[in-house]
């Protein structure tokens, strides 16, 4: 995960991933928080790398290929995904998916801003017209992916890296699925403003597609 200030919610996090894999899981937070997020993490075991603020994308990329194992799980550190639904994402990989990735709105995600919500709903609208497959959330920050998937693509999106990591997969045949997830309200202040944080998503949405379409 990419961490930026959520002191407030990192060690909640931390602790419930811990407790849903017994311990086993390897957690890596790219960090360059101004607060003491770095720290509580490190008090919970994670790993973490720290950095010069480059934006959401540049860092999850760098959580994601920093672990040398076979499946790596992104997830946000606000405390808005259910930490108790990651053997359910592990389960779907054993059966054989390249990617699993959680749909927040098929629950309804009363818990987002009626604004992020929409938003959402648009991003994904967008992306389902542009590659002929109907997705239904874009940008959630909760996935599972076999580490050929992450390793095989040049991820190239900052703001707009979370629909680049389903777009891609899917436009090149991996087998990628949905599974709905319940969806929290957030702990701490959100980091992204919604029109020009928005903005970004769209664009790299038909980028990533018109990429892929013509590669």
């Amino acid at each position: 995960m990419g961490t930026y200030n959520e002191a407030e919610a990192i060690g909640t996090v931390l602790s419930d991933i811990d407790d849903v894999t017994d311990g086993r899981a390897e957690v890596v937070c790219v960090d360059s928080s101004t607060d003491e997020t770095p720290e509580i993490a490190e008090e919970h075991g994670a790993r973490v790398v720290r950095q010069a603020p480059q934006g959401y994308g540049v860092a999850v990329r760098e959580a994601i290929l920093t672990p040398d194992r076979p499946v790596v799980v992104t997830t946000d550190c606000d405390d808005t995904y259910p930490m108790e639904q990651l053997p359910e994402f592990l389960e779907r990989i054993n059966e054989g998916y390249d990617v699993v990735s959680g749909d927040r709105l098929y629950h309804g995600a009363d818990a987002m801003p009626d604004l992020n919500r929409r938003g959402n709903q648009a991003f994904a609208l967008l992306a389902s017209l542009l590659m002929g497959r109907r997705v239904h959330d874009t940008t959630t920050g909760m996935r599972a992916y076999r580490r050929e998937v992450v390793e095989s693509i040049e991820w190239t999106e900052n703001t707009g890296l979370s629909a680049e990591l389903l777009i891609r997969p899917l436009l090149r045949g991996y087998d990628v699925i949905e599974e709905p997830i319940a969806y929290r309200e957030r702990k701490g202040q959100t980091k992204l403003d919604p029109f020009s944080g928005g903005a970004a998503i769209a664009k790299s949405i038909v980028k990533v597609c018109l990429e892929e379409r013509f590669r």
